[in-house]
């Protein structure tokens, strides 16, 4: 959806975002609030809430049969630049026998026209990433409530927009991390929760992934949106999978807060190596300069002095991993592949099984299951647990504060970098709540 004039807008308020980001971060002020706390918020139940789409191609068009498949759930609306992708996704629809969804699929700022109608309560946002922020801004400010993919917005102003519009406007904002679900993830969380780890120290989380075929495909990504990150910034794109989960293990804003991180990259060699041996001379690639160190590492240290580590790298060869790491005074657990080692259980230094806890499953893995898959099932699961708490009228599992913090990291990161490794303050999102309980991703079964 990046076009002509909209590239270059968008992409020159992201630039000029970022001083912005830098004086913020020095402080970790937060702005006057426009509204009352969203912290613990229910939704109004909606017996059959229905969802309008934005971006119907790998993403958004790949989740689209997982919410067709969840009882209760309608699909009414569809938006894309791409008028044959909105119509093989309106096939889709009616082919689950579901009315004929409205199409929206004139230009750019179609999605303004979507949002509008009357018969959708919640917006699901699968576009590039500088169109999250605002078309869930947006959304909300047409009575909607939004959800979005990763990451739900790319500066520190951004993320305050999305806080305030969510106080003022009373809809939710949430970013649709599926890490949180996996079945792995929802395990370890109980069993933090439950006391197993003992009293939680340290734990890592990662976006490790060789996505070099993948950005530079003249296919996969709309006009190659995404390689385009890698020239403008140098820092973790992509927070939000390896954190998420870890965040939740320590109760973040439940009783605990990020309040300073610190960031290091490395050279950035990868990408320009894979099309030295793989992009014919000529090439508009040729032209760009990868900016976007091979892999950033970031310290994130919280207010109970628990330290996280979080990996973003995309652009070398390296096996799919999330780290998914979690230790404590009882023990530790580490993911791809899993693990675990608890006393007393494990024993002579020897790594015990992490199959052996499956009694620690989440109700949503033993009740729910994987249904029709995604990534393994965490994507039916997520989709699957928003529209109960839509139905139910329950507070969604993750909510806008949560949103906010676990995106922080990308243009912190950016910032720490640019001061060579300098610590940068953590904005408080919840401003001063973050010891108010409330339900998460460890979510009591409904009865």
């Amino acid at each position: 959806m990046l076009r002509g004039a909209a590239v270059a807008g968008v992409g020159l308020g992201i630039a000029a975002a970022a001083s912005d980001t830098a004086a913020a971060a020095e402080t970790g002020a937060a702005p006057e609030p426009q509204g009352r706390s969203m912290i613990g918020q229910p939704f109004e139940s909606i017996a059959n809430p229905r969802f309008g789409i934005i971006g119907l191609g790998n993403r958004g068009g790949g989740m689209l049969p997982l919410l067709l498949a969840i009882p209760g759930a309608k699909v009414t609306a569809l938006c894309d630049i791409r008028p044959d992708f909105a119509a093989r996704a309106a096939k889709a629809v009616t082919d689950a026998g579901q009315p004929a969804p409205a199409v929206y699929t004139n230009g750019d700022d179609d999605y303004e026209r979507m949002v509008r109608r009357d018969d959708v309560d919640f917006v699901y946002v699968a576009t590039p990433w500088e169109w999250h922020t605002p078309m869930a801004l947006a959304a909300m400010r047409a009575g909607k409530h939004v959800g979005a993919e990763c990451p739900i917005g790319l500066t520190l102003d951004d993320l305050w927009d999305l806080v305030d519009t969510s106080e003022r406007t009373r809809r939710h904002c949430i970013q649709l991390e599926n890490c949180c679900y996996g079945q792995n993830e929802l395990r370890a969380l109980r069993m933090a929760h439950e006391g197993l780890f003992g009293e939680l120290l340290h734990g890592s989380g990662a976006y490790l992934h060789d996505l070099r075929e993948l950005l530079f495909s003249k296919t996969y990504y709309e006009d190659q949106w995404r390689r385009r990150f890698h020239t403008r910034y140098d820092g973790d794109l992509y927070p939000t999978h390896g954190l998420g989960p870890v965040a939740a293990y320590m109760d973040l804003h439940r009783g605990d807060r990020f309040v300073r991180m610190t960031s290091m990259s490395t050279p950035a060699l990868g990408l320009a190596e894979y099309r030295a041996e793989h992009m014919p001379a000529g090439d508009p690639t040729w032209q760009e300069r990868y900016v976007n160190g091979d892999v950033t590492m970031s310290l994130i240290q919280t207010a109970r002095g628990r330290v996280i580590n979080i990996v973003h790298g995309v652009s070398n060869p390296h096996p799919y991993s999330r780290l998914n790491h979690l230790a404590g005074t009882k023990g530790v657990f580490e993911d791809y592949p899993p693990r675990i080692y608890l006393e007393p259980a494990q024993s002579n230094d020897a790594w015990g099984s992490f199959a052996d806890y499956a009694d620690h499953d989440h109700w949503l893995w033993t009740d729910v299951g994987p249904g029709p898959g995604g990534h393994g099932g965490m994507d039916y699961i997520m989709l699957w647990r928003l529209v109960q708490c839509l139905r139910l009228g329950l507070p969604p599992d993750i909510d806008v504060y949560d949103s906010a913090a676990w995106n922080a990291p990308f243009p912190l990161s950016v910032q720490s970098i640019k001061g060579h490794g300098k610590s940068v303050e953590f904005p408080d999102f919840t401003r001063g709540r973050w010891q108010t309980p409330h339900p998460g991703t460890d979510s009591v079964k409904p009865a």
